[in-house]
């Protein structure tokens, strides 16, 4: 067993490779407020996340992750583009007990760039587990969330699909009921019923008309479904996917991924070692909203995860635009790659 001490001298050996890239050291209480975290995750963090409370703060949680309390400081007055850390984060597990509740994580984020950042990022990472036996994926939610835009139907629907593309079991659900007429809705309760349940009547109306207007809508044609559970599966050699993605009509998500190649290529990344799978990470890295990448070992947890998160950090800077890129190293899976154990 992997003693802690070592775990710690390793992840100190890590962030100081990403100091050497110019990085700024962050620290981050590991009791954060919940009020930030709640409002970008919703009540879905309370499964994943210790929780507590405090007599004068209020509702706290223990650090699940770095990135929203970076992004925090990072808007208020940061001033540098590199940041890196390490420390434990802490997670509930509610059905594996395999999985560790505690853990140290080592990052190196980059605010602002595009491309080249994402390469940076991926280098970056590449470099510290360079000798071990990983194998790289690289990913792009934009190529199912442009198709999704792009679908012949209303708005709602896009946004509900979009809002669920994380959840696969809901957003295939949700998919094959948009994709098959609905039922018609059921008529409103009798003129002296003021309530059902908790709901009045003027909530059951809304929602019976809400219900009306999607049985009046049409289904989703059969050719966009098949052809964005196509893009779901798009996988292998990065250099293959170019073509894949221009053969299943998606010409500027296949011309980004020719231009990231590029970049990774300047970073002295070969691009014919990357493999692309179009739904990488959708389970596990919820607010990313770009370019995602693993690395991967048989056997063990990814040593390292990361990509875009444009998103999460408009929102929390009141929707303005704020680009920033970032990655995750465990430290405890680079030593036991290391030890080949």
């Amino acid at each position: 067993m992997t003693l802690k001490a070592d775990i710690r001298a390793e992840a100190d050996r890590l962030r100081a490779k990403f100091e050497a890239r110019g990085a700024e050291v962050f620290e981050a209480d590991i009791l954060q407020p919940a009020g930030a975290l709640l409002e970008l995750y919703g009540e879905d963090i309370r499964a994943r996340a210790f929780v507590t409370q405090d007599p004068l703060r209020g509702e706290m949680m223990l650090r699940p992750d770095f990135t929203v309390p970076l992004v925090q400081r990072h808007l208020e007055s940061g001033s540098a583009t590199r940041y890196t850390y390490a420390g434990e984060v802490f997670r509930r597990q509610e059905d594996d007990d395999s999985r560790p509740r505690e853990y140290l994580q080592v990052g190196f984020e980059v605010f602002g760039g595009g491309l080249d950042a994402d390469a940076e990022v991926f280098a970056a990472m590449a470099d510290a587990l360079s000798g071990l036996p990983v194998r790289a994926i690289i990913g792009d939610f934009g190529v199912l969330t442009s198709a999704i835009e792009h679908l012949d139907t209303p708005d709602r629907r896009k946004k509900a699909l979009l809002r669920h593309i994380w959840r696969p079991q809901r957003f295939n659900a949700l998919l094959d009921r948009f994709s098959r007429p609905a039922p018609p809705p059921p008529d409103l309760p009798a003129d002296d019923v003021t309530h059902v349940g908790l709901r009045s009547r003027d909530d059951i109306a809304r929602r019976i008309a809400v219900l009306r207007e999607e049985a009046e809508t049409p289904p989703i044609a059969e050719a966009e479904i098949k052809r964005l559970r196509a893009l779901e599966k798009v996988e292998g050699p990065a250099t293959d996917a170019v073509s894949k993605l221009k053969q299943l009509s998606e010409p500027a998500s296949a011309e980004r991924l020719s231009m990231r190649l590029d970049a990774m290529a300047d970073q002295g990344q070969d691009p014919s070692l990357l493999q692309f799978q179009a739904s990488f990470g959708l389970t596990s890295l919820e607010y990313y909203s770009g370019f995602v990448f693993g690395f991967t070992a048989d056997g063990q947890a990814p040593a390292a995860t990361g990509g875009r998160y444009d998103l999460l950090t408009a929102a929390l800077n009141g929707g303005a635009p704020a680009p920033a890129v970032g990655g995750i190293i465990r430290p405890e899976v680079v030593l036991s790659l290391r030890d080949g154990s």
